[in-house]
């Protein structure tokens, strides 16, 4: 399903802070942007699967305070938010992400 992987930016402030962003495109026109930024302990993060228009996205934000998972939380295909399983460990999170993606785009195929 993945076409291409890319390194957009990276960019490392001090031994205890940087940013990266990585997009992987997908076949089809899709495409999954993955955004960290970690300062000394804290991880700001943006998952994205996106074609022409913001498809999928988790995030944590801090502006959704009425959902219990906040700062985490994810925004679906309609736009709608939602609880996040995602805790700010892109290692674990990662995982849920492209489970949760993969899903997506089998069904985007048979319908």
């Amino acid at each position: 399903m993945c076409k291409r992987v890319a390194d957009v930016e990276t960019k490392e402030f001090a031994p205890d802070q940087f940013l990266f962003k990585i997009r992987a495109e997908f076949t089809g026109k899709t495409s999954l942007q993955v955004r960290v930024y970690y300062n000394r302990g804290h991880v700001d993060y943006a998952y994205q699967l996106f074609a022409e228009v913001p498809l999928l996205r988790w995030d944590n934000k801090e502006e959704f305070r009425s959902v219990a998972t906040y700062p985490h939380h994810h925004h679906d295909e309609l736009g709608n938010i939602h609880a996040s399983p995602l805790v700010g460990e892109p290692v674990a999170d990662i995982r849920i992400v492209l489970e949760v993606v993969s899903q997506f785009l089998l069904k985007s195929v048979h319908e």
